[in-house]
């Protein structure tokens, strides 16, 4: 459910006395969450735009861009791109991200492959099951299908 979509019963819950009375003398309802949910999907959006341009990009380990990028490297350059910072591993940015469910999960969210408690990849979400990535040495920035169930989900604050 989108943020806008979520409004009214915001409202509900923050009183409709108050938010008739604001409307009557001319004033506006702020709903917590709302501005911060909306500013995070469009930085979302931009990154995610921002991996796909860089199709066909090589990877090489420990690199964050313009030309050449690791996963992490990627992702942290993509949001760095729309307006956003991210710490320099997948495991560092695993650990600055909410989480969230794969039930919950959006395009421009973050993709994390673990084993056990350990993240070891990331990648930008891009919907319908497929993820932007540098997937490892001799291949290149591409869209691709997640292939395993060990991934957890993390949103960009």
């Amino acid at each position: 459910m989108s943020a806008l979509n979520r409004v009214p019963s915001l409202m509900a819950r923050a009183g409709t006395a108050s938010a008739l009375t604001l409307a009557a003398v001319g004033g506006s309802v702020v709903v917590p969450g709302v501005a911060s949910e909306a500013a995070a999907a469009s930085h979302a959006a931009k990154a995610l735009k921002v991996a796909a341009s860089k199709k066909g990009s090589p990877y090489r380990w420990g690199a964050t861009g313009p030309y050449r990028f690791d996963c992490s490297g990627l992702t942290l350059y993509s949001f760095k791109k729309a307006g956003k910072k991210l710490p320099r591993t997948a495991a560092q940015q695993y650990n600055k991200t909410r989480h969230v469910s794969a039930k919950s999960r959006r395009a421009g969210d973050l993709v994390f492959f673990h084993s056990g408690r350990s993240v070891y990849h990331v990648g930008i979400y891009a919907g319908k099951g497929k993820l932007w990535h540098a997937p490892k040495t001799g291949d290149v920035v591409r869209l691709q299908k997640i292939w395993t169930s060990s991934v957890w989900y993390g949103r960009v604050k």
